[in-house]
């Protein structure tokens, strides 16, 4: 991973602590996966919280020009998928993140922490 990723994920995983994000986990997707460079996998308690996690990675990427390619379950918000191309934002509530388990299915995938 480049550093310049490497800061764009930080920024990522600093703006959903802000927040108040919980179980973070970054997954280096760049040996496993051709699609995406890395998983950025968060947890919140309730929809506003979730859609708040949501905007707060925005505006973080946004003061740096970065923009996503797309967004999906916004309104529902019980799981926020952010594209940035290199990285992907999963935001869930418990029992989405739980049900699908992305952790699991990318268990090749090295964890990044910070």
């Amino acid at each position: 991973m480049t550093k310049n990723l490497l800061a764009e994920v930080k920024t990522v995983a600093d703006a959903l602590e802000d927040k108040k994000g919980f179980d973070i986990a970054v997954l280096d997707l760049g040996s496993v996966s051709d699609v995406t460079d890395c998983f950025v996998i968060c947890s919140g308690s309730n929809r506003s919280q979730i859609q708040a996690l949501s905007d707060g990675v925005e505006e973080a990427l946004a003061k740096n020009n970065i923009f996503h390619k797309g967004i999906e379950g916004y309104d529902s918000a019980n799981w926020i998928l952010l594209d940035y191309g290199d990285i992907v934002v999963h935001i869930f509530d418990k029992d989405s993140r739980e049900l699908y388990d992305l952790e699991r299915i990318w268990c090749d995938a090295d964890k990044i922490e910070f």
